[in-house]
């Protein structure tokens, strides 16, 4: 499937609520799409260079405990997130200007965080020019169904889809099997193009050479006993931070005909106000309003555009405590325009 995924700023300004439209919003978005070579190589050198550090005490706190090396892997893990974001920026072709620079240094931080640069890429290119559309649901995001999709479902497919939104099995063990063995796998990848479907092949060469010569160095046992749980925290954090910036009671959905870019990408996209140590791990991915709404802006620009803008303040944000309400929500009531439980709710009298 493929979908253009090219929307301009002049397209969706007429897409915003009324009183997003008073503002010179597009003008606002533009200054901050430029980014600076200098903040992005600083970036590369801040989380890279600490990530191989705590990799190599991990590494070597084996000898004394492997709890200390669990500690040394859960704090690696905070920072292979922070690479991911930089990959992630690679993908929008918004880290450098140089499209070249960007395509290298994705394919370089991919196979550091076990993901296939091209393939990723165009998925997620999907997701951004489908988000919040039900009608084009399923590539790049998290299972949702609507609740009269849910209830028609035999009841064998309504505890699958249960199993697959059980916290457990989306937060814990999905995560560490999805970057560990899907991403590995070329037919998973919903693009045709050999481009894409190459990069999974090179990505897994790449880390079947490092499996290969870290086992002759420092042994099969002892890499895995470092990388998977490092694997296991960063990519679970992260598909909590991708669940909540979607999965919310008040988040947008709309059938195609009604549905709209600007709309989706202020509505249907949080505003997770992180403490600030992990707004810096994530790489300000807190603000996904606003990198919805404009890919292009570098992940440190983020917090600048929305704390410049009024505009956006109208955006509530989700805690790490209100965040925690989305743990029950599951299908969207398209009566009500929100999302609930698995029981519709009764309307009062």
């Amino acid at each position: 499937m493929e979908i253009n995924t090219s929307v301009s700023i002049e397209a969706v300004s007429s897409a915003l609520p009324p009183k997003a439209k008073k503002l010179p919003w597009q003008q606002a978005v533009a200054r901050y799409q430029n980014s600076d070579v200098r903040q992005s190589v600083w970036q590369l050198v801040n989380s890279i260079i600490p990530y191989f550090i705590l990799w190599y005490l991990a590494y070597r706190s084996l000898e004394v405990s492997y709890w200390l090396t669990l500690v040394f892997a859960f704090v690696a893990a905070l920072f292979a997130l922070r690479v991911f974001i930089i990959f992630h920026d690679c993908g929008h072709g918004s880290f450098f200007k140089s499209k070249t620079a960007n395509d290298m240094v994705g394919v370089f931080t991919g196979i550091l965080t076990f993901t296939p640069y091209y393939a990723w890429r165009h998925s997620h290119a999907v997701h951004h020019a489908t988000s919040g559309d039900l009608d084009r649901r399923g590539v790049g995001d998290i299972w949702t169904l609507t609740y009269e999709e849910y209830r028609t479902l035999p009841r064998w497919k309504q505890m699958f889809y249960r199993l697959y939104r059980n916290p457990f099995v989306i937060f814990v063990i999905g995560p560490t099997i999805d970057f560990v063995v899907l991403q590995r796998l070329p037919y998973v990848n919903v693009s045709e193009k050999a481009r894409e479907k190459n990069s999974v092949v090179y990505t897994n060469l790449a880390l079947l050479g490092i499996l290969v010569g870290m086992s002759l160095t420092i042994g099969f046992w002892e890499y895995i006993a470092v990388q998977l749980p490092i694997i296991a925290v960063a990519s679970s954090i992260g598909v909590w931070l991708f669940y909540v910036q979607h999965q919310y009671e008040n988040v947008y959905w709309e059938r195609h005909e009604s549905w709209d870019y600007a709309t989706a990408a202020l509505y249907g996209s949080s505003f997770y106000k992180l403490p600030k140590i992990m707004q810096w791990f994530t790489g300000n991915i807190g603000f996904h309003h606003i990198h919805h709404l404009s890919p292009r802006i570098p992940n440190y620009n983020l917090e600048a555009c929305h704390n410049n803008n009024p505009i956006f303040h109208d955006v509530e944000p989700l805690t790490l405590r209100t965040s925690l309400k989305s743990l029950r929500v599951r299908l969207w009531d398209e009566d009500r325009h929100k999302m609930i439980g698995y029981h519709q709710p009764v309307e009062a009298e």
